[in-house]
């Protein structure tokens, strides 16, 4: 039964990333200002979602490590495999919403960039949770998963500051399509249909994604106590 819904659930993620696509670009219609390139919300928001979504799993993680890594070691390692996989695809999504904003920017506002509110925090979102798996990868010894937890705990902090940037302080970036001001937001029922279908797809793809980086380190804690043992028992 697990392996038949593992195998099924990426077949559901490529088809709803093929009918999201379809949405996006084939039925939803072009901006009454933006036209054609006001397109790239419907991957721009979405990715920007799913890393909130999954830097939250790292957050969860980070927590659940240092809650368990004395009083039970196990359940901390599988915490903080949690707690890897979420920070890596979380940073992957990231880089999507700071590849296709920019995009989007050039064209709207004719800049590539500005410092304000929203896209400053982004980015400083994305630097500190690139300096986590920088920590992972070429740090060592006993205190590397906990000092790599409290980076994770502190990275999530900036999760709500970004969302709510644009609410907090007057920013060049769009108002909020959901829950902002009045006159925000989609009017057209296509668009908003769009837009949630592609967010489906790539939190589906997102999930996918994190249950294979989760599984391979797990995998590779396991191998790690192994090596552990193994030395242990040639010392002796």
């Amino acid at each position: 039964m697990k392996k038949a819904a593992f195998t099924l659930f990426p077949v559901i993620t490529i088809l709803l990333m093929i009918w999201g696509f379809y949405q996006a670009i084939y039925v939803a219609p072009d901006d009454a200002l933006q036209g054609y390139v006001f397109r790239i919300i419907y991957y721009h928001v979405p990715s920007a979602s799913v890393a909130f979504c999954f830097f939250a799993v790292s957050l969860l993680g980070s927590i659940g490590y240092l809650a368990f890594r004395r009083s039970n070691p196990d359940r901390a390692q599988i915490a903080d495999a949690w707690a890897l996989a979420g920070a890596e695809v979380g940073v992957i999504f990231c880089t999507v919403v700071l590849t296709t904003g920019p995009l989007w920017g050039r064209r709207a506002w004719g800049i590539w960039w500005t410092w304000d509110a929203r896209l400053t925090t982004t980015l400083v979102l994305w630097l500190i949770y690139m300096s986590y798996l920088l920590l992972r990868r070429f740090a060592a010894g006993p205190q590397m998963q906990t000092l790599a937890a409290v980076l994770g705990i502190f990275g999530a902090l900036d999760v709500p500051i970004v969302y709510m940037s644009n609410r907090w302080w007057r920013t060049q970036h769009p108002a909020p399509v959901f829950g902002g001001d009045e006159g925000s937001g989609m009017k057209d029922p296509t668009m908003v249909h769009a837009l949630l279908w592609n967010m489906l797809a790539w939190f589906c793809w997102g999930v996918l994604v994190l249950l294979l980086r989760y599984r391979v380190e797990r995998k590779h804690q396991e191998y790690a106590a192994l090596e552990a043992e193994e030395a242990l028992a040639s010392a002796d």
